[in-house]
């Protein structure tokens, strides 16, 4: 008896949606469902007042992959959104980020590429030096490679208690390969990414889901393991976004991750922080920074459209069960178990793993749609 569905993809969210997408597109039918009261996944917004706000952190769509840009803007128009975070640090002032000019003067006073390169090769060497006296040729964790690539003050300003707070451990027991690139301009260029094109979807990124999800069934507040033999058996094949250990009836262990948790709130005022994403890299903030999130999709005197602004404070912790699994922990134990589980992952025949949770990993919006858009039906 043939399968109601070609394809179940379990999780609305954009790699599930994508897929979805093209699969429809192809004429094959295509039945979603997703545990959470609403598609998207992370990328889902909440409108508040007017603001769309991005309900599980900041997404910024950034990409140089024309494919993967036209794709997205034949569903929906983005607008002109340009990633420019402030840092503000232990010692009160605030800095741009990512790491340039603009950074280096605000640090030294340094007004030449000349001058922040002398300063930067300064601090290196510092570091450097350390490392070769105790008889060390690479960095041996996160604090030691940041040191040897940006030098002390700029680690102690701008990475260090960011980077605890995020991990929830001390910078000298993070793996050294977190850091291992740190973006150094030495150009007055706020830009954070390097990428041709970012921007957020004109309307939210609602807009983006709804239009791939279009004449798409979908079954909201429908957990897949909760009649796991009927959603099994229902298509020919399975596309599974959610956690791969949890697929496999966790056993080789539970893989472990940091969340974030959400304080969202709503202020009488047009403009709170004047930019979207503002980082607060000391120690003594609990929080790592703080998203105002109409700066994604209003510009210039535009904010002061709306009287009401809507912001979020970002606190990272330990996942537990329950919570949303956000970022992989990928050290040397979970890669271990993930190996195993991919192991199992790879003999199946009907059923195709792919997305953040199912893959282990970190992943940006672009690639996700790239990997789905690349995936043979």
């Amino acid at each position: 008896m043939k399968n109601t569905y070609d394809y179940l993809i379990v999780g609305a969210g954009l790699f599930g949606a994508t897929f979805a997408h093209r699969a429809n597109s192809q004429g094959l039918r295509c039945l979603v469902i997703d545990k959470r009261p609403h598609s998207g996944g992370n990328i889902y917004c909440e409108n508040i007042h007017g603001i769309n706000v991005h309900k599980y952190g900041a997404h910024i769509f950034h990409t140089s992959d024309c494919r993967v840009w036209d794709f997205v803007n034949a569903i929906v128009p983005f607008n002109r959104y340009t990633n420019c975070p402030v840092a503000q640090a232990p010692d009160g002032k605030l800095y741009n980020l990512p790491f340039n000019m603009n950074t280096f003067y605000q640090m030294w006073g340094v007004k030449t590429p000349e001058e922040a390169q002398r300063k930067l090769d300064e601090q290196r060497r510092e570091a450097i030096e350390k490392m070769a006296a105790e008889g060390v040729d690479e960095p041996r964790n996160l604090e030691e490679q940041a040191l040897s690539l940006i030098g002390r003050d700029i680690y102690e300003q701008l990475i260090k208690g960011y980077t605890e707070k995020q991990w929830g451990r001390p910078c000298n027991q993070l793996p050294a390969f977190i850091i291992r690139r740190l973006p150094v301009r030495l150009t007055f260029d706020n830009n954070y990414f390097n990428d041709s094109f970012q921007g957020i979807p004109i309307g939210g990124y609602n807009r983006l889901i709804d239009g791939l999800l279009k004449d798409i069934e979908v079954k909201l507040d429908t957990d897949f393991f909760a009649d796991r033999a009927h959603w099994a058996n229902i298509a020919d094949k399975i596309l599974f976004t959610g956690k791969i250990d949890e697929f496999y009836d966790y056993q080789f262990g539970k893989l472990e991750y940091r969340t974030v948790r959400f304080e969202t709130e709503v202020l009488n005022t047009p403009n709170w922080q004047g930019n979207a994403v503002v980082n607060y890299t000391s120690a003594d903030v609990p929080f790592t920074r703080i998203i105002e999130h109409k700066h994604f999709e209003r510009f210039g005197n535009e904010v002061y459209d709306n009287p009401i602004t809507v912001i979020s404070r970002e606190y990272s912790t330990e996942w537990h069960e329950g919570m949303e699994p956000f970022y992989p922990v990928n050290d040397s134990r979970n890669q271990e178990i993930y190996r195993q589980y991919k192991q199992l992952a790879d003999m199946e025949t009907r059923v195709i793993f792919g997305g953040r949770l199912a893959e282990y990993k970190y992943y940006d919006m672009a690639p996700i749609i790239s990997q789905a858009l690349s995936l043979p039906l």
